[in-house]
Formats: C-alpha cells, structure tokens, sequence
C-alpha cells in the first residue's frame, strides 16, 4: 500500500500552524486582559515614583505568565489548589478589565473640566480600584450564599386542568468543583425541599470533575425531595468531566437520567410528559451513546400530551420547536455571571435569562444557574432555584 508522504507531513505541519495561532491568541488575550489594567492603574498619568512603578509591573508581568500555567494545570490535570487560584485571578482582572476601561471615560470627563495629570489619572486609579473592589465582595457573597428562590409562573394551553397549578423546581449548574460547598449543596437542598415540589429537574452543569472528586457536594441531592420526579440531563461540563458516571451517579441515587428520553406523569386524570435530551456538545465528546437526539426521547409519547423538555442549552430550541415541544427548561448562561460577559454570552444564545416564547407553542426558561463556574463571583446576575408554577389556559 503506497503511503503519501506529503500528506503524512501535511499533518504535522497543520498541527504546528494551529498551535502557533493558539498561542498567538492566547498572548494578545492575555496582553489585552491584563495590559488595559496596568495601563490605568500603573502607567498612564499617574507618575508613581520609580521603585511603586516597577514593583507593580512586575506584578502584573508575574501574575500574567503565572495565569495560564495555573488554569492549565487546575483544569487540565484536576489540581484544585492551582485552579482556585486561577479562577479568583481570572474574576479579579476581568473587574479591573472592564473598569479600567469605564475609567477612561473619568479621566476623559476630568480632562474636559480642567484636571491636569498627575492628579487625574490618579482619580482615575482610585475610582477603578473602589469600584473593583467593592464589587468583588459583593460578587463573592453573592456567588457563596444559598440562591434565592425566583418564582415563574407558565401558561401551557394543552395542559390539562388536572395538572394545573404543578410546581416544578429547576436547579442547574451547580457546578461542584475546586471549592469545597458541601455546606452550601446542603442549603440548596433544604431550600428545594420547602418549596413542596411535584417535580425537581436539574439540566446540567453539574460538576467539574468526576464523581469520585465531587462526591461530598453532590451527595445531598440524593436528599431532594419530589411528590412525582426527579429528573435529570448532562450539560456541556459533564462531558469534561465522566459523563456517564454522572447519569449513573444521578441514577443511583434515585433520580430519573434522562438520557435522550421520557416519563409521563399524572394528576386528576391529566398527564405530562417530561423528556430530556443530551447537551448539544455530547455527540462531538467521544462518550459512547451520547448525542443529542429530540426522536429517541420522544418515541412512543402521545402527540396530544404536553411536553416539558429538560435541554442544558437554550440554543437547544431549535430542536424544541421542531418537535412541537410546549416548554424547555435550559441554564448554561448563568445569566452572564459577571457582568457585562452577558453581551458576549447573547452571541452564542438565543436567550440569556427568564421565560421567552419562540413559536406559538414552544416556550423556553432560562435559569441564571443556581451555582458558579470558575471565578467565585456573581456580579449583577444573581444565581437562582426556580419554582415555576405550570397553569391550565383558563
């Protein structure tokens, strides 16, 4: 069998080019991140005496080459103390990111009205650093604390009259990861079980990391309570992170998994039934038999039943319109987390947060999430357990 040489070392180079483009990305990323900061903060007007000048530089060097070597090792080879350092630096440049550049708009403002530098720019740094700071306490206690419960209520025309009034408690993306919130699941748990739930749903996100590693903030969910269902779907972090031993680990403890598949159930002579599918990234994730599939978990329902869908993505509805479904239930936005990403967040996604219609049958709520990624903060995009209240049209 002849070989093609050129193309055995076509491949080599292909990778080489891709890995140099990453790199070059990730260098004009991190320059930008951490070089706008440095610019307001250290350099600018503020002419800071030489030894403060070039300690903070130095700072800023260190801390930006030290970056991407914690995230890798954090994320990639699952050190936990490396990625909670390097989630916390993450949150904290990105605040003096985007108020570094709002604090142009100041030092515009003072220049307009007179203010010469040094004096300037060093309002300016000060302004940066109160706001920044402020609003990381409150990103953190906002990120730590137990979420609100936020009340929805949903109007299903084919919902029957027997099942109006069903209360169905939506958590998701608890993330369980590098910082230990056994404490914090256990609240969750608590505040889900008050709420006197008929069905209790969690679409996805559910940890970073394998089951074993999580195992003590995960636990308590076997705790939840539901007077029908308890159900279940994999987000896009699942399939970083064993997948499968999740859908198993959520079987386990009795919830229902539903992995590309459905469940009735009943009340006063009515009926719902609740499918779930797989997040639209698992098909590409190399775990066998999962991919996202609308069919497979509708086969054998009844086309005059409602259908409440569990999908971790609200970009899912496509499919969800497709399949006649009357309401998704997604997270995965975490309402922006920190703003503004939320602007980035809405070029990828059809919805950021809240209940939005997207044809005449198909509804979608969005959750902000009920827990974190990465940075410990939460910053004008509170995190939340949804009860929504499902109504027969009147």
């Amino acid at each position: 069998m002849a070989v093609d040489e050129a193309a055995v070392e076509a491949k080599p180079r292909r990778r080489r080019r891709a890995g140099a483009r990453f790199g070059v990305l990730l260098v004009a990323v991190l320059a930008l991140l951490f070089g706008v900061p440095w610019a307001t903060l250290v350099w600018s007007g503020n002419a800071w005496p030489a030894p403060a000048f070039v300690a903070a530089t130095l700072l800023f060097v260190l801390v930006a080459a030290g970056f991407p070597v914690l995230m890798f090792r954090g994320h990639g080879r699952r050190d936990d103390r490396a990625s909670r350092i390097a989630d916390t630096t993450l949150g904290v440049v990105w605040v003096l990111f985007v108020w570094s550049i709002l604090g142009q708009l100041l030092g515009l403002a003072l220049a307009l009205a007179g203010v010469a530098d040094p004096v300037r720019s060093r309002v300016v740094t000060a302004a940066v650093l109160t706001v920044s700071v402020a609003l990381l306490v409150y990103g953190y206690v906002e990120a730590m604390r137990v979420s609100r419960v936020r009340h929805v209520d949903v109007t299903i025309p084919r919902l029957g009259s027997g099942l109006d009034g069903l209360r169905v408690v939506l958590i998701t993306d608890t993330h369980y990861g590098p910082i230990d919130r056994s404490r914090w699941s256990r609240g969750v748990t608590e505040v889900i079980n008050s709420l006197d739930a008929d069905i209790v749903a969690h679409t996805g996100d559910i940890a970073d990391g394998e089951v074993d590693q999580r195992l003590s903030q995960a636990s308590p969910l076997a705790d939840v309570r539901a007077s029908m269902a308890r159900v279940y779907v994999t987000g896009n972090h699942e399939y970083m992170s064993g997948a499968q031993g999740w859908v198993e680990f959520m079987s386990s403890i009795g919830w229902e998994s539903l992995h590309n598949r459905h469940l009735v159930v009943s009340r006063g002579g009515d009926s719902l039934i609740v499918a779930g599918v797989d997040d639209r990234t698992a098909a590409g994730s190399g775990v066998p038999g999962h991919h996202m599939d609308h069919e497979a978990a509708l086969a054998g329902a009844d086309p005059r039943l409602p259908v409440l869908l569990l999908a971790h993505q609200p970009q899912q509805i496509s499919g969800a319109v497709a399949h006649g479904i009357d309401l998704q239930l997604s997270g995965h936005t975490h309402g922006g987390q920190m703003w503004p990403f939320h602007y980035l967040v809405r070029i990828d996604q059809p919805a950021l947060q809240g209940l939005s219609r997207h044809s005449a049958r198909t509804q979608l709520y969005t959750s902000r999430g009920t827990g974190f990624w990465g940075p410990p903060f939460r910053i004008f995009a509170p995190s939340e357990i949804t009860l929504l209240t499902l109504h027969a049209e009147r």
